[in-house]
């Protein structure tokens, strides 16, 4: 970008008008008396009219418009430090937060509410996403933080430059209608439910059925539900139509019409991570989320 005129010759103005000399601003800004001359020349030079009335010193009508942008400049400067400021100490600044949907609806809101409470100059954002979308919006630099998942019998590292620590575990869970005679057992299996219909609920659910459980699914039907939102799941669930496999978070709003209960042999595992770029210039606000969300996850 080509300056009509170097910034730093508005501060010179600035102290040549307000002190009136030119000698006594060149003692302030220490600069030579022939600097600071230049420096104004090279201002009119520039705007191609006269700035400065010499004697007495004082502004010429485009030297008042220089004065007023360089007042505006200053304070955009001290309003920047004091922004950046805020940023480095976690007072201030911004936190873009990505998760998917069951976490955004229960860790995400007791942290963001102790993160208010603490700092509550710092802006925060929630980014619904899905898993896919994670990677590729952390490298952009569209998010600052994210919450991802795997699978405890399919594990995924996480991906080169960026760098994930453990959140909670989040065992996935039988839904059972209420009227299911199974509805007050402590624990189920597949093999339990031989002949209910299993509602497959979005791909990440159907890969992991597809993979432990195939050979233990028993004969039942089968009802796919393709789709993000699982409360549409649970009501299907609630109307009678089968059961399905979802992680604990997911259902801790699940209606009264929907017994949870924990299945074992085997024990499936979603594994939770927070994750953000392998950077040492993660800022004060962003490592207090993170603690914020580990807090609030232990609670669940």
């Amino acid at each position: 970008m080509s300056w009509l005129f170097d910034p730093r010759h508005l501060v010179t103005l600035e102290a040549v008008v307000r002190i009136g000399s030119f000698a006594a601003a060149a003692e302030e800004l220490g600069y030579t008396q022939s600097a600071v001359s230049q420096q104004i020349a090279e201002l009119e030079r520039r705007v191609g009219a006269r700035v400065v009335v010499r004697r007495p010193v004082r502004a010429t009508e485009a030297g008042q418009v220089l004065l007023d942008t360089e007042a505006a400049i200053s304070v955009s400067m001290t309003r920047a430090a004091t922004e950046l400021a805020a940023i480095a100490d976690g007072t201030g600044g911004e936190v873009r937060l990505g998760a998917f949907i069951s976490a955004a609806a229960s860790i995400v809101p007791p942290a963001f509410a102790r993160l208010r409470a603490s700092h509550p100059a710092v802006q925060i954002t929630l980014r619904e996403l899905e898993q896919r979308e994670t990677n590729a919006l952390l490298f952009r630099g569209e998010i600052d933080l994210a919450i991802t998942f795997d699978y405890e019998h399919a594990p995924g590292p996480a991906p080169a430059g960026l760098t994930q620590e453990h959140l909670m575990d989040d065992p996935i869970m039988v839904a059972l209608p209420v009227g299911h005679p199974l509805a007050g057992a402590d624990s189920v299996t597949p093999a339990d439910l031989p002949s209910d219909a299993w509602i497959n609920t979005a791909v990440d659910f159907r890969d992991l059925a597809a993979s432990p459980l195939d050979g233990d699914r028993g004969s039942g039907h089968r009802l796919d539900f393709d789709g993000m939102d699982f409360r549409t799941a649970l009501n299907l669930v609630a109307a009678g139509l089968g059961v399905a496999l979802l992680p604990r978070l997911l259902l801790l709003d699940a209606p009264p019409s929907v017994v949870v209960v924990p299945m074992r042999q085997p024990t499936l595992v979603r594994r939770l991570y927070t994750c953000r770029l392998d950077t040492k210039g993660v800022t004060a606000s962003v490592r207090r989320l993170e603690t914020y969300l580990r807090e609030a996850a232990a609670e669940l």
